[in-house]
């Protein structure tokens, strides 16, 4: 087991985020479901805990309550290789959810995510200050990031 385990807090939709996230992600499962047994919080039978890994790291989904909501200052960084990858992950994760802006969204359990291509990464971290100014610049005025507007603003 990992030391340091992601603790995701639902009012009740701990099973089908995990089951919608498993579904997203290769090298994904489903590990353990936990039931609320007759003491509570919760009515006796229903799921408290989704243990899930999603690309081999393991998280642990809570029905809670209505309590705690998510919000924007905690988030799931996705690292992608390609455009294309970047674009699946952003229609999957954002149906019924909400986009925002520089590769950020919301999916539709209101855990925020960010879509990030490597070429973003590797772009912005080039030593010319110029030509990283100029791709932060496009990245500013994106939505879902887009690659092939980052080289071009590079290579301007």
């Amino acid at each position: 087991m990992q030391k340091i385990t992601t603790f995701l807090w639902f009012d009740n939709q701990a099973e089908e985020a995990a089951t919608h996230y498993t579904s997203i992600f290769d090298d994904s499962r489903i590990v353990n479901v936990r039931r609320y047994g007759q003491a509570g919080p919760g009515e006796a039978g229903t799921v408290m805990t989704v243990t899930f890994e999603l690309a081999g790291q393991q998280f642990i989904a809570l029905n809670g309550g209505p309590e705690f909501t998510f919000n924007e200052a905690v988030s799931l960084y996705v690292d992608c290789a390609t455009q294309e990858e970047v674009d699946e992950l952003w229609v999957k994760l954002s149906a019924g959810g909400e986009e925002g802006p520089c590769g950020w969204l919301k999916d539709k359990f209101g855990v925020s995510w960010q879509i990030v291509p490597k070429t973003l990464t590797d772009l912005l971290s080039d030593p010319d200050p110029v030509k990283a100014e100029r791709v932060m610049k496009a990245m500013l005025g994106m939505k879902k990031i887009d690659t092939q507007g980052l080289v071009d603003a590079y290579e301007q």
